[in-house]
């Protein structure tokens, strides 16, 4: 779960902060978790920005409130 809350950090604020601060909300965490869980749990010990790419390349089968996380950070 740790690693779900830090690529949550990374879709929340530049990359360049993204150690510094958290401004993604809970309900966005709980958008994708499951869909964390379901496609990128492999990937989990691979580092924040390999579940970021996990992410981006099961958009498809994405929930939609997860994919509409992943838009409104840019992602």
């Amino acid at each position: 779960m740790h690693r779900v809350y830090l690529a949550f950090i990374l879709l929340s604020v530049p990359a360049s902060t993204a150690v510094l601060a958290h401004s993604g909300t809970d309900q966005e965490e709980k958008a994708c978790t499951p869909d964390v869980h379901r496609f990128c749990r492999k990937l989990m010990d691979q580092g924040d920005f390999t579940i970021l790419g996990c992410l981006k390349e099961n958009r498809a089968k994405l929930s939609v409130a997860c994919r509409d996380v992943l838009v409104s950070h840019g992602q």
